[in-house]
């Protein structure tokens, strides 16, 4: 991609490794593609429950946020991320805990700050595209990625406002907005993947007993050759992730590969004509010299 092509992709996550299973291949591919990649991770994961046993000690424990913070910064480097933005939140911990009730806690932010905060990075950064999560999460409520959604959508309108936040930087237009998925065809094929292996399947009847919402997704990228990026990157995360675990590393990677071999995503607001069937975020976006920015 020539140099004065100026592209921006921006994802919105909640807590440090949420940027590992959500997309990973999507955004090495951008990278490689020569398009600015840019993550704002809302909360600092203190609350996270440690899930590798052989990180499950008290020097981890007594440092939890800034091992987390470690952990990110080398997943970003591994999917290619260009800036990692700390959006300044403390992890919200899961419903009804005590982490939950916490004042600093992202989901007892104030609205219109954290939407203040969310505004400023897009003024500046300027992404055509951005990454966030969808209005649906029945399947997996967590207050961080609630107030992850309710804070993107009313900043990516407000952004093009110049009535809201005149002090956060020149009113910026995003062209497209994405949200995530994780579709239940996914689950279906590792699920029947493990089973004509003749392994056993982390996937039980819970996993099918939640809602899905196969029939919104609008685009899938192929993940080709950057699927190995997802399973490293998912590593980095130490504290978060079991190497052994079978539901992310049961199956061989060469097979898991060709499984499902998509990032899965509901187009939620475009500004232009796109051809989502093509699987590339950034179809029908015009491009803009980088004089332009």
């Amino acid at each position: 991609m020539s140099p004065s092509v100026d592209r921006c992709i921006l994802t919105v996550h909640a807590h440090p490794d949420d940027e590992s299973s959500k997309g990973a291949a999507t955004i090495a591919q951008c990278k490689a593609e020569g398009i600015r990649t840019v993550l704002v991770c809302c909360t600092d994961g203190a609350a996270g429950d440690i899930l590798n046993p052989a990180m499950d000690r008290e020097d981890v424990k007594l440092n939890l946020p800034a091992v987390r913070r470690d952990e990110l910064a080398q997943a970003a480097r591994i999917i290619g991320y260009d800036e990692v933005i700390d959006l300044g939140y403390r992890d919200s911990g899961m419903p009804d805990t005590d982490a939950n009730a916490h004042p600093e806690a992202f989901a007892n932010a104030d609205h219109d700050e954290a939407v203040g905060k969310l505004v400023a990075i897009l003024r500046r950064e300027r992404p055509q595209v951005v990454v966030t999560y969808g209005d649906d999460q029945r399947g997996y409520p967590h207050p961080d990625h609630l107030q992850v959604h309710d804070i993107s959508m009313p900043a990516v309108e407000r952004a093009a406002d110049p009535e809201w936040y005149p002090d956060a930087g020149e009113p910026h237009r995003v062209d497209k907005v994405y949200w995530t998925s994780w579709s239940r065809g996914r689950m279906v094929a590792m699920h029947e993947k493990f089973l004509e292996m003749g392994l056993e399947s982390p996937f039980d009847e819970k996993w099918f007993d939640r809602p899905d919402q196969d029939d919104r997704i609008t685009t899938r990228v192929h993940t080709g050759e950057w699927s190995d990026v997802r399973w490293d990157a998912l590593l980095a995360h130490a504290t978060q992730i079991d190497p052994t675990s079978p539901f992310w590393f049961g199956l061989p990677r060469e097979v898991a590969a060709t499984v499902h071999p998509w990032d899965e995503y509901i187009l939620a607001v475009s500004h232009v004509d796109s051809d989502e069937s093509t699987g590339d975020l950034f179809d029908g976006i015009p491009v803009r010299d980088a004089a332009s920015r």
